[in-house]
Formats: C-alpha cells, sequence, structure tokens
C-alpha cells in the first residue's frame, strides 16, 4: 500500500468538505489539507504500528512487523527467532529502575495502550532493543527500523 494516496486521499476529503462553507472556510480547509499530510502520515504509519503489535500478540511463534520501503507500506509476517527467550516464561532476574515521573507516567500510558503490564512493557522494549544487530542490505531497499 503506498502511503502517500491514503494521506493525499484524506487531504482530499478535507478539503471537500471545506467548500462546502464559505470562500474563507474552503481557504482554512486546503491549507489544513497539506498542513496535516506529514501528521496524518505518522498517525497511519503509528496506527499500523499497533495492528501489527496486536496481530504479533494473536500469532503464536510469529513476528508482525510494519515496514516502510521508499512510499510503500508493508505487513510483514516472520516466524519468531528460535533463540528470542520466552518473554512471559520464568523471570529469575530483577532490577531496579529509577525512571523520572514524566517517564514512568509515559511508560504506563503506552503499556495501557497496548493492553499490557508495564513490566511486559518494559522487557519487550529492552528485548527489541538489546537483539544482536541485524544486517542492512546496500542496494536499492534500505533495511532496518524507524521511529516516529
Amino acid at each position: 500500500m503506498r502511503i502517500s494516496v491514503v494521506a493525499e486521499g484524506l487531504a482530499k476529503d478535507l478539503e471537500a468538505l471545506g467548500a462546502l462553507g464559505d470562500e474563507t472556510t474552503a481557504n482554512a480547509a486546503r491549507l489544513l489539507a497539506v498542513a496535516m499530510q506529514g501528521p496524518i502520515t505518522a498517525k497511519l504509519l503509528e496506527v499500523l504500528g499497533q495492528l501489527a503489535v496486536e496481530l504479533g500478540e494473536s500469532l503464536p511463534g510469529q513476528t508482525v512487523e510494519v515496514r516502510l520501503v521508499g512510499d510503500d507500506v508493508e505487513l510483514v509476517v516472520d516466524a519468531a527467532s528460535a533463540t528470542e527467550p520466552d518473554l512471559e516464561g520464568d523471570a529469575d532476574a530483577r532490577i531496579t529502575l529509577r525512571l523520572s515521573a514524566q517517564l514512568k507516567a509515559r511508560v504506563e500510558a503506552a503499556s495501557a495502550r497496548e493492553g499490557v503490564s508495564v513490566n511486559t512493557y518494559i522487557v519487550r522494549a529492552l528485548n527489541q532493543q538489546a537483539r544482536p544487530e541485524r544486517a542492512v542490505k546496500i542496494g536499492r531497499r534500505l533495511s532496518g527500523y524507524g521511529r516516529g
């Protein structure tokens, strides 16, 4: 799916709604449509990321990733790495973690959005960051992960 086509479609819908009003409303809608394409694209990618997490949780032994290749967005299902530890299994190690109140609130909100405990959210985040680096292919395609 080309993400720019979806963002442009939403922008055109906004312009069409603005055209229902007077000239001032139509001009405001046109300006908003242009200004909102970036945030719309970012929100679409965020929603697709949340969808990938939910799908991955419902597919045992598989992971779902959102890949952005140029303007194309792909949801890719991969078998989970055999070396990846069971995040929900016997956890016998403990650490004490000191966080700012603001970071703690953001972590709690993010874990609530994903419907998991704060502990599970943090373990998943640490596991994701502590994985061995994946090779980046050189050529016409860029491989890796991005953050928004």
